[in-house]
Formats: C-alpha cells, structure tokens, sequence
C-alpha cells in the first residue's frame, strides 16, 4: 500500500503491526554520465516494485529524497541536509508512525551517505521507547539485502560503488535516456588504505570525476537482474518484519 493514496480513515483501519517502509535517497552528483536524482530513481524503482509483489502487507511512506550528501557537496547540483538537522527529521519520522501506532518500521536506505544517519536514528527512537518490548525499528540498505556475486558471473565490481557499474546498470534500465557517456568513463577503484578504520572524505579526495568504479562495465542486462535480486531482498526482509512475532529478539 502506498501512504500517499490512502485517506486517513483508511490508514485507521490498518492493522498496527503492518510494516512501514520509509525509503530515504539523495540528491547529488554522480560523475559525469549520470544525473544528480540517480539515488532516488534507483530506489524508487526497487520500492515500486516491493509494493506490487506486498500489496496490503506492508505500508509504504514517500520516498525522502533529501539525504546525508555533504561529501559531494564539491561537485555543483549536489544538495544536502546539514547532518544533524537530518538526524532530526529522520527521528521525527520514526517519531510520527509510532504516535499513529505503528510499531514495526523500516528506513529502507538507497545512499551511502545515509548509512550512519539511519543506524543512529534507529538507536536514538529505541532509546527514547527503552520500556516497550512490543519495536521493530531497522535500518536497512537494499544492496546489503543480497549477494550480488552470486546472481551473475560477469560483474566487473563485486560490490555498490558511486555511479560505477552497478548504478549505472540499473539506470539503463529505466532511464537509459538519461545516462551520458559511461562507456569512456575510467576506472576508479576503492582503495584499500585504512580499510580497517574509519575515514573521513569528501568524494574529491577518490575522485575527480566523481564516480567510483567501473561505469564502461554497465548493461541494461546487468541492471534488470541488480534490479530483481534488489527487490527480492527487499521483499524478504518486510516479510520478515511481517512475520515477527512481536516480542523476541529472533521471533
């Protein structure tokens, strides 16, 4: 169910222990191939096509297209909530479908930057509802949801990178009319100095251009199958939230 096309009394009526999805992207750049709204359609897609297979077995909110984006904010276009302000309306979120009486809810994530944001979000709303046993609250990204190698042999990246090949695949599935050039777009690697810790970057310090990975890699082939095992681990993880059993840690 969409929440934008219901009426309140309809929205009354539900049962309080139907998932809430609330999908949160971006609006930044993503090198110079792909338009700055790439985020939002990605998951945008990913959500229309979860809530055609759930239908009235779980809720889902409007697609929040402002993220956490300031480490792009070198490249023009780019726009971005001030961090803590972004904490802010994520809780407030949260914070609405628990005052409607929800209780199992989901920030459903399509950016890298909203990452932190999310899993602090989750933390503070528990934290705030300590004495109820009764929360679901996750964060979850839908490309952490699936194995991507294991869905195809060809892939040149084995994992999501800024506007690399996957993104891009994905793309030239449902607006091919806006990707640029991807095939003369370099190589960009990830880098592996300082893995084991926690960095702080802006998009400029990895790359000029603003992608990172293999965007000459991509095919529309590529992009419907991310596409299918994308949604298929979306699909899972609601049911899951469906399924609880509204107490234990593992029900």
């Amino acid at each position: 169910m969409k929440l934008t096309d219901l009426k309140w009394p309809d929205v009354e009526d539900l049962s309080r222990d139907t998932p809430v999805i609330i999908p949160i992207a971006a609006h930044e750049q993503h090198g110079h191939h792909m338009p700055l709204y790439t985020d939002s359609l990605l998951l945008g897609e990913i959500v229309r096509r979860a809530e055609e297979r759930l239908v009235d077995d779980a809720l889902f909110a409007p697609l929040m297209w402002l993220g956490n984006s300031h480490h792009h904010m070198d490249f023009p276009g780019t726009l971005s909530a001030e961090p803590r302000v972004y904490l802010d309306l994520l809780n407030g979120l949260m914070e609405n479908f628990l005052h409607h009486g929800f209780k199992r809810l989901v920030l459903l994530n399509g950016h890298g930057g909203n990452i932190v944001p999310g899993a602090q979000t989750v933390f503070e709303v528990r934290q705030r509802n300590r004495d109820r046993k009764d929360l679901l609250l996750l964060s979850a990204t839908y490309w952490d949801q699936s194995k991507i190698t294991e869905a195809r042999d060809d892939f040149a990246q084995d994992a999501m990178g800024h506007a690399g090949e996957l993104e891009t695949s994905m793309m030239m599935v449902i607006r091919p009319d806006l990707v640029g050039d991807h095939a003369s777009a370099v190589e960009v690697t990830k880098g592996e100095a300082f893995a084991t810790a926690n960095r702080g970057w802006t998009t400029k310090d990895r790359s000029g251009s603003g992608h990172i990975g293999v965007p000459a890699a991509a095919n529309a082939e590529k992009g419907e199958t991310l596409f299918s095992i994308f949604t298929d681990g979306a699909v899972k993880l609601i049911s899951e939230m469906r399924d609880w059993d509204g107490q234990s840690w593992n029900g």
